[in-house]
């Protein structure tokens, strides 16, 4: 069985571990890995990799800290080379080709956002449960069968964001690249919608704007959409 804790979520930083069990993972490592240690009771030893979806800081700020602690690193030719960091526990990944890491088969999938070469991933573990990890983008042209668990981000309302700009909250500016490199409320409820959620058992809604979101809004509107358990991180 799955189980999902949230380590950090926003833009401050993103850490997600994650197990089925035999294997524990932490999605993305964007804060430093003291602070993961810390928030796992100093219980380390056994996470088998991290996925990081791209080179912004706020998703792997903990790299070196991580891969000097010995545990292997998975993200895409473009995102190693953009960190600017070389080592060997660094392990690079193609889109669309699986690995596995313990009793998790992998699946790296494109994504689009303003870096060089962004992933989200599928995971699927022994029993077929399968959990999909996507943040930092305005666009998933994949649909996954049998999905059991989301983490998938929720990072602004096009309605708040609008409000905020009329009343000066909020540059007008930064519309454009909000709109271009993050998931809103509106992309989750269509991904959603184009999904076939009969098997799912949990939604995390991830990374939140704190500027354009409502957490409480975001919760409910996706709980009326899917009737699932709902989370937001």
């Amino acid at each position: 069985m799955i189980s999902i804790k949230t380590l950090a979520s926003g833009s401050k930083g993103n850490c997600y571990h994650i197990t089925d069990g035999s294997t524990p993972l932490l999605l993305e490592c964007g804060i430093p890995f003291k602070l993961i240690r810390k928030a796992l009771d100093f219980k380390t030893s056994n996470i088998a990799g991290v996925l990081v979806t791209h080179e912004h800081k706020d998703h792997c700020a903990g790299l070196k800290g991580v891969t000097r602690a010995g545990i292997n690193c998975y993200m895409s030719t473009g995102t190693a080379e953009a960190t600017g960091y070389l080592h060997h526990r660094i392990k690079t990944v193609q889109a669309k080709k699986k690995f596995e890491i313990g009793t998790w088969n992998v699946l790296p999938f494109d994504v689009q956002h303003d870096v060089s070469e962004p992933m989200g991933f599928l995971l699927q573990n022994k029993v077929g449960e399968k959990l999909l990890f996507a943040t930092d983008t305005y666009y998933i042209r994949y649909s996954f069968p049998g999905l059991t668990h989301l983490l998938i981000e929720c990072n602004y309302s096009m309605d708040i964001l609008n409000e905020n700009i009329a009343s000066g909250r909020v540059h007008k500016g930064m519309k454009k690249r909000l709109i271009r490199s993050h998931f809103s409320l509106e992309n989750v409820r269509d991904f959603l919608k184009a999904n076939d959620l009969s098997k799912v058992k949990e939604i995390h809604l991830l990374h939140l704007s704190d500027s354009n979101s409502n957490e409480e809004l975001f919760k409910r509107e996706i709980q009326e959409l899917t009737g699932k358990v709902v989370y937001v991180a």
